[in-house]
C-alpha cells in the first residue's frame, strides 16, 4: 500500500498543489488526469523520490514494490534487448533500484517482447542501436516480466502502435497488481481503470468508474457547485443591498452592521472552473478538389535491400476520411509520404487529381515551424487573411493563451510544438490532409479541439493513429497495411474490429477442427456412438423433402440475385454522382455540389449495407446448396 498525506509543491511562487492525500492500495487501477501543468508529472516524481516536496510525507508498506515507466529518456546502455528486459527492475526502497533476474524469466520476456513487436532477430541487438521508441519498449517488457505490486506509467502509449497498443490494453487488464497511470487515451483509460484522480485547482478529486463515468461525474458536480455559488451569490448581494441602503440609518445601522458580520462569516463557495474551450467558429474551408485525389500505380518502394512495396496501386476518392492500422513496420508512413511526395517510388507514378492541394502532418513537428518566430508570427504566417480574433481563439483551444502567444518556437515543447503546428494547418486547411499521429503530445482538451476541427473539415483526410477514440471520432474507412498489401474496409472502425474478428474466428474454428492442419489434410475423426436406424421415409415424403429443400435454395437464390442487382446499381449511381462531380457545371449551378456530395455518401453507406447484407445471403446460399449435394 502506498499513502501520500498532505503533500504540498510549489515552483517559483506558483502552487502545483496543496495538501494532497491519496492511497493506493494492491489491486486499485487508477488514471490520473488534469490539464497539462497540472502536475502529474511532479507528482508521479514525487512519490519516486527524485523530488522533493514542500510538505506531507509518503508512507510505503514493507515489501510493496513500484515499478515506473517515464514518459521519455529511459537509458539503455550495453545490454542487449533480452538483458535489458530480464535484468534490471526499478523498485521504491531499493537504493540502486535494480534487480537481477534469474534465467527463468527468459521465456516470459520474449513472449512480451514478441507482443510488443519485438522480432526473435531482436533479442541478442544492444539495446542502445535502437531508437527512443524502441527502448521505451525495452524498459515496458521489463516492467512486465517482473510484475511490481503497483506500475506507475507515464503515458505508456506515445510510442506504440495501434496492434502493439491493443495487445498491451489487452495483456494489462489481466495484469496482477495495481496500476497508477497518466495517460491522454481516454479509450485506454475506459478499457482499464477503475478510478479517476484528478489534479485541478491545486486539489486532488477523486471519481469512481471509467473516464466516462468521471465525466458525467464531473459535470454533474460542477452543475451542482455553480448552483450553490449562484445561490450563495444572490444570498450575499441580497445582503450587502440590506447593508449599503441602511447603514447610514441610526436605526438600522446596527443591522446593517450585522449583515455585513454574516457575509465575512460565510464559507465563500468558488465558481467552477470554466471548461475546456472547444473548436467552435468558422474556420476556413478548403477549395473543393476533383472526385479522384489521388492515384498509386504499379508503385515499388524499397529502403535499400528492404522492400515495402511491390506493384502497389491505390486509389484515394473526394471526402474519405481513412486511418491506415497495422504492425508495426508494414508500411502505414511510407504509405503517408508517398502520397505526400515526400518520399519518390523506384517504380510507378503518383498522380494527383484537379485541384488537390496537400498538407502532410508529420511526427517530426520541428519541421514545419522556424524558431525565430513567435507563436503569433507563426499562426499569422498562412496566405489567407485571417481576423486576430479568430487566431487567438484558435490558439486558445489548443491552449497558447494570454503571453504564450509571444513565446519563441526555439523555446516550446514537443507538445507545444505538435498544438501549433495543427493550429496552422486548420488555419489554411488543404483538401488533402495527410496526418502521422497527429494526437501524440496533445493533452485531452486539445485532442477534443482538434476532432471538433476536423469533423467539420470538408476535405479529404488520410491519418495514422493508436489513439482509439481519435479514430472511431473520425474514420468512415479503414486500411489494412501488412506484408506490402492495402486491404480496404468499407466502414468505421468498429466495422474494421467485427468484420477481423469474424474473419480470425472462422480461421480459427477451421484450425481447430483440423487440430491444426489444413482441410484437405485433416485427420479422420473417431467414429461416433452408434445410433439407432432412422425411420425409413416413404417415397412421396423423400419428394417432399427434396422439393423443400429446392424450393428454399430457388428462394435463396432470388434474394441473392436481387442483393446483386441492388449492389449493381448502387455502384452504377456511384460511378454516376463521381462522373458528375467532376463536371466544371456542378459548381456553377447554386447549392448543386452540396446535393451531389449529400448523395455520394448516402450512396456509400447504402452499399456498404447491402455488401454486408450481399455476403450474408451468399454464404447462406452456399451452406444450402452444400447440405443438398
Amino acid at each position: 500500500m502506498l499513502t501520500l498525506s498532505n503533500i504540498s509543491k510549489s515552483y517559483g511562487g506558483r502552487t502545483l498543489f496543496e495538501e494532497l492525500n491519496l492511497t493506493v492500495n494492491h489491486g486499485d487501477r487508477l488514471g490520473l488526469v488534469g490539464p497539462n501543468g497540472a502536475g502529474k508529472t511532479t507528482l508521479f516524481k514525487i512519490i519516486l523520490k527524485q523530488e522533493e516536496s514542500d510538505g506531507g510525507h509518503i508512507q510505503v508498506q514493507r515489501g510493496f514494490t513500484v515499478g515506473f515507466l517515464p514518459q521519455e529518456s529511459a537509458p539503455a546502455g550495453s545490454e542487449t534487448v533480452i538483458q535489458l528486459a530480464t535484468g534490471h527492475m526499478q523498485q521504491e526502497g531499493d537504493d540502486e533500484h535494480s534487480y537481477h533476474a534469474d534465467g527463468g524469466d527468459i521465456p516470459k520476456a520474449k513472449r512480451i517482447l514478441k507482443g510488443l513487436a519485438f522480432r526473435d532477430s531482436d533479442f541478442d541487438r544492444p539495446a542502445r542501436e535502437l531508437s527512443g521508441g524502441w527502448v521505451m519498449r525495452a524498459h515496458l517488457a521489463r516492467l512486465l516480466v517482473q510484475e511490481p505490486d503497483l506500475l506507475m506509467l507515464d503515458e505508456p502509449t506515445n510510442h506504440l502502435d495501434l496492434e502493439t497498443l491493443l495487445w498491451f490494453q489487452s495483456y494489462l487488464k489481466d495484469y496482477p497488481g495495481g496500476i497508477l497511470l497518466i495517460s491522454h487515451d481516454r479509450e485506454f483509460l475506459n478499457q482499464l481503470i477503475t478510478g479517476i484522480i484528478e489534479i485541478r485547482g491545486g486539489r486532488l478529486w477523486d471519481y469512481t468508474g471509467d473516464y466516462e463515468d468521471f465525466l458525467a461525474q464531473r459535470q454533474a458536480q460542477q452543475d451542482q457547485q455553480l448552483a450553490a455559488y449562484k445561490n450563495q451569490q444572490r444570498e450575499i448581494a441580497r445582503l450587502q443591498e440590506f447593508a449599503d441602503r441602511f447603514r447610514a440609518k441610526a436605526s438600522k445601522a446596527s443591522q446593517a452592521q450585522a449583515k455585513l458580520k454574516q457575509i465575512d462569516r460565510m464559507e465563500k463557495i468558488d465558481a467552477p472552473e470554466a471548461a475546456a474551450a472547444t473548436v467552435d467558429f468558422a474556420f476556413p474551408q478548403p477549395e473543393s478538389s476533383g472526385q479522384r485525389v489521388a492515384t498509386l500505380r504499379t508503385i515499388d518502394f524499397a529502403y535499400g535491400a528492404h522492400v515495402i512495396y511491390r506493384a502497389l496501386d491505390h486509389q484515394v476518392e473526394k471526402g474519405e476520411r481513412t486511418v491506415l492500422v497495422g504492425p508495426n513496420g508494414a508500411g502505414k508512413s511510407t504509405l503517408l509520404k508517398l502520397l505526400a511526395g515526400v518520399l519518390k517510388p523506384q517504380v510507378g507514378v503518383l498522380d494527383l487529381g484537379l485541384r488537390v492541394k496537400i498538407g502532410y502532418f508529420s511526427q517530426y513537428r520541428g519541421e514545419m515551424l522556424q524558431d525565430h518566430r513567435t507563436v503569433m508570427e507563426e499562426a499569422f504566417d498562412t496566405p489567407r487573411l485571417m481576423k486576430e480574433t479568430d487566431v487567438r481563439a484558435l490558439l486558445g483551444c489548443f491552449l497558447f493563451r494570454g503571453d504564450d502567444v509571444f513565446k519563441k518556437v526555439r523555446v516550446l515543447s514537443g507538445g507545444e510544438k505538435s498544438r501549433l503546428a495543427l493550429v496552422k494547418l486548420l488555419l489554411d486547411p488543404p483538401n488533402f490532409l495527410l496526418m502521422d499521429e497527429p494526437t501524440t503530445h496533445l493533452d485531452m482538451s486539445s485532442i477534443d479541439a482538434l476532432v471538433g476541427a476536423l469533423k467539420k473539415y470538408s476535405g479529404t483526410l488520410i491519418f495514422i493513429s493508436h489513439d482509439v477514440y481519435f479514430i472511431r471520432a473520425l474514420a468512415t474507412k479503414v486500411l489494412h497495411v501488412n506484408a506490402g498489401r492495402l486491404t480496404p474496409y468499407a466502414g468505421g472502425y468498429q466495422y474494421f474490429l467485427e468484420k477481423t474478428k469474424s474473419d480470425s474466428a472462422r480461421v480459427a474454428l477451421t484450425a481447430s477442427l483440423n487440430n491444426g492442419r489444413p482441410a484437405e489434410v485433416a485427420p479422420p475423426r473417431p467414429a461416433a456412438p452408434v445410433a439407432p436406424p432412422a425411420p425409413v421415409r416413404s417415397h412421396k415424403e423423400q419428394r417432399e423433402v427434396a422439393a423443400d429443400v429446392r424450393r428454399r435454395i430457388g428462394d435463396q437464390r432470388k434474394h441473392v440475385a436481387q442483393l446483386e442487382l441492388t449492389v449493381a446499381a448502387l455502384e452504377s449511381r456511384q460511378a454516376d454522382l463521381a462522373a458528375e462531380l467532376e463536371k466544371p457545371e456542378t459548381y456553377t449551378t447554386s447549392g448543386r455540389a452540396m446535393v451531389v456530395n449529400a448523395d455520394v455518401k448516402a450512396v456509400a453507406e447504402q452499399l456498404v449495407a447491402k455488401t454486408i447484407e450481399w455476403e450474408a445471403a451468399a454464404s447462406t446460399l452456399a451452406e444450402l446448396e452444400a447440405a443438398a449435394a
